[in-house]
């Protein structure tokens, strides 16, 4: 079977199930935010840089972080691999691009100034309480209480071994599990 997930994975099959999946999510608004997972020390061995392999090295040793979006059902859409010491807000731009809603919702490590003008570019409202040190901006709390379905989404990943602790060397066999777990998700 190693042979054939990986073979699948190099072709691209379990991506193409996970967009499949996601072609209709519900884009009222979509949420934003990112977790760490710990990269197991096999993971590790590949000699590349850790930037090509989004291996970085933090407080709980040697991590990746998966920035994901989802939609207002809590469904996954996108997700980025980044180095684990990686600030969320580099990584958000890239994430909500091109996908269609009215609002986008997200923490404070998301509160930059370039990140709501690409959201505003979008023609979606952010909703992102700021920092604070950063100029006071509204925030619709009453919306931004739904943000727990992004928070809810990271437990049901974590809950397939391959994602909770990072195995795979690569990072296209990693997004791989990424997307056939997040398959899984939409079908539930």
């Amino acid at each position: 079977m190693l042979g054939s997930s990986w073979s699948w994975s190099k072709d691209g099959v379990w991506d193409r199930l996970f967009v499949a999946m996601a072609d209709d999510p519900d884009s009222e608004y979509i949420m934003i935010d990112s977790t760490i997972v710990r990269a197991h020390q096999h993971a590790a061995g590949k000699k590349r840089g850790s930037e090509a392999r989004a291996i970085g090295r933090s407080r709980g040793g040697l991590t990746t972080k998966i920035h994901a979006v989802v939609d207002a059902l809590g469904n996954p859409l996108r997700f980025i691999l980044s180095p684990g010491q990686a600030s969320d807000y580099t990584q958000a731009e890239a994430l909500i691009t091109d996908l269609p809603a009215e609002s986008v919702l997200g923490d404070k490590g998301y509160d930059s100034k370039a990140f709501r003008d690409a959201i505003a570019l979008q023609d979606a409202v952010a909703v992102i309480p700021p920092r604070k040190t950063s100029p006071q901006v509204a925030c619709d709390f009453a919306l931004y209480c739904e943000r727990n379905l992004v928070e809810r989404f990271f437990p049901k990943i974590k809950h397939f071994r391959r994602i909770a602790t990072r195995y795979e060397q690569t990072p296209r066999a990693f997004m791989s599990m990424l997307a056939l777990v997040s398959a899984f998700i939409w079908i539930k």
